[in-house]
């Protein structure tokens, strides 16, 4: 036991957890953790506004597999990270949000920046919890990492009332967390294994959905060798996209709204469908009556509630998807005789033909510009860049031409569909892993969301590239009152302003305007080999749509396709 202040306490227990990076802002609620912060060897980035803090936490869970960490003062610093919590929940990203509160002698008083942070949060958290007590420090701290790490990820606030941080107690830091907190996945039930190795034997015409659990899982190799061993095609959620290489000849690809119309037909002729790690939304499903009508569903998921959540099952498994996999396999070769799926892969090999021969160019949705700007991109990029995306046409196109060759180089946002994330993850992704380049893909009206995070990286030296697809609009919506509105566009459109590469340079780094998909490639290759961050400002038909699309509430049988 030791005499320390509750500030110390705090940065003391952040060390002893080897936290490497917190992202924040400082102000009057949280100064005195900022003050022993100062002299921890933790590195700090100051961002320009919390929600990137929170999106920049969630990128850097994303790319390096362990909570990120980021902080607020009271108020409106902490109400602007909640929309970034939400994110990393809807997400399943591991973040921790440490914020600051009044002090407990003016809190229910309206004392100046006194918001309930645990009542706001309650919803969009794994835990919320507020310390009352110099001495609990070390346990909250450190429940709220594991909470945030173990079974399900997901986000975690701690709230630190002011005169709880300058206080002093006795603190024992080596105490243990609240293990009553902590949900852990039972083992893989050995009966239950054995049901789904029997069923996916006898199977004519299996297909794997993977989502973002096979991600958080580290299951990425597991998933590739059980398709490769049974020769199962496998198509991914836009969560779980990159968990397997878009070049294996066992992939699909996305299926969903804007998924690859190869996964779709192979989902529909199907007749067993194992998900892993997957919600099943609604835009992955489309029409979630007919999503798998005509297929035995298994659904094995960390999460016992979203299995059967959506959709009904045959078979259902609350496991981790690694431990689920090894069983699996385990269970494999102990069998000396395997059902050949050659018909299948057959029958696959035609739709992908089929759909080749309707929308050319090797599946690439037809020889359109926004296709051979991503293909100047994958050939501009090495392969083990991490790619971010904003929310928005950029997205989509990005999840239909942006082809993976290394697994788990894909971060998006999923659940929430935040517009304004891909830039502030993309700089958590670079701080977590520095040896990889990493590029946001971005649209116009995301990247005003956030082109303040251009003083970060410039600041910090943050070598990321933001690709801008940049057509004067907020592309998606534009896109749906062209198709559903009769073209009445209203409140889509920015006309002129900003100039994208002046806005570059008034921040110090530089930009560059880029109208070919050769100057893209080439300018891209430059940032990338140069090791500095740049704004690429590509400019597209602000009438260009994202295709195929399957329509809300349709089915993958009434997918709009573009024309040849």
């Amino acid at each position: 036991m030791v005499e320390m202040s509750g500030a110390k306490a705090l940065i003391e227990t952040l060390k002893n957890l080897k936290v490497e990076v917190i992202f924040g802002i400082p102000g009057g609620a949280i100064m005195p953790v900022y003050d022993e912060l100062r002299d921890s060897g933790i590195r700090h980035i100051l961002t320009r506004h919390e929600q990137h803090a929170a999106h920049m936490a969630d990128g850097y869970a994303r790319a390096i597999k362990r909570p990120g960490v980021c902080m607020a003062t009271s108020g409106p610093g902490s109400t602007n990270l909640i929309t970034g919590i939400a994110n990393a929940f809807m997400d399943s990203s591991p973040i921790v949000a440490l914020t600051g509160q009044v002090a407990t002698t003016v809190m229910g008083m309206g004392a100046f920046q006194e918001t309930d942070m645990i009542g706001l949060t309650t919803h969009i958290t794994k835990w919320s919890y507020q310390v009352k007590s110099v001495k609990e420090i070390p346990r909250a701290v450190k429940t709220a990492f594991k909470v945030a790490a173990s079974g399900r990820m997901g986000p975690v606030v701690v709230d630190f009332p002011r005169d709880i941080q300058v206080g002093s107690e006795d603190v024992d830091l080596n105490e243990k967390p609240l293990l009553s907190k902590i949900t852990v996945p039972p083992p893989p039930d050995p009966l239950v294994i054995k049901k789904i190795v029997n069923e996916l034997l006898e199977s004519e015409r299996p297909i794997i959905l993977a989502g973002g659990g096979v991600k958080w899982a580290r299951a990425e190799r597991l998933l590739l060798e059980l398709a490769e061993r049974l020769l199962i095609p496998i198509a991914t959620t836009f969560m779980g996209k990159g968990v397997v290489p878009e070049t294996h000849p066992l992939s699909l690809r996305c299926v969903g709204m804007h998924g690859n119309p190869v996964a779709h037909e192979a989902i529909i002729n199907s007749d067993l469908i194992l998900i892993l790690g997957a919600r099943l939304s609604d835009r992955t499903t489309c029409k979630i009556d007919e999503f798998g009508s005509d297929s035995k569903i298994i659904h094995i998921d960390i999460d016992p509630s979203e299995i059967g959540k959506n959709k009904e099952v045959y078979l259902g498994l609350v496991a981790s998807l690694d431990e689920a996999l090894k069983a699996i396999l385990e269970a494999l070769d102990k069998l000396i005789e395997k059902k050949e799926k050659t018909a299948w892969l057959n029958r696959v090999k035609e739709i992908i033909n089929k759909w080749d021969e309707i929308i050319g160019d090797n599946g690439l949705m037809g020889r359109t510009d926004i296709a051979l700007i991503f293909k100047a991109l994958r050939r501009a990029a090495p392969p083990n860049t991490i790619v971010t995306t904003e929310v928005g046409q950029n997205q989509m196109w990005s999840s239909v031409f942006w082809r993976i060759v290394e697994p788990d180089t894909f971060i998006s946002s999923g659940g929430l569909g935040t517009m304004g994330f891909g830039f502030p993850a993309a700089i958590g992704a670079k701080v977590a892993r520095p040896e990889c380049p990493v590029m946001d893909i971005a649209g116009d009206g995301s990247f005003l969301m956030n082109e303040n995070n251009l003083a970060v990286v410039a600041t910090e030296n943050i070598p990321v590239v933001v690709v801008i697809l940049d057509n004067r609009m907020l592309g998606m919506v534009a896109q749906w009152q062209r198709m559903f509105y009769g073209r009445r566009y209203m409140a889509v459109q920015f006309k002129d302003s900003p100039n994208f590469v002046k806005l570059a340079e008034a921040y110090g780094v530089e930009g560059v305007r880029a109208e070919s998909p050769q100057e893209v490639e080439r300018t891209v290759s430059h940032a990338i080999r140069n090791n500095i961050p740049m704004v690429v400002d590509v400019p597209i038909n602000p009438e260009a749509d994202v295709l195929p699309f399957v329509p809300a509430g349709r089915s993958f049988k009434d997918i709009i396709i573009p024309r040849k």
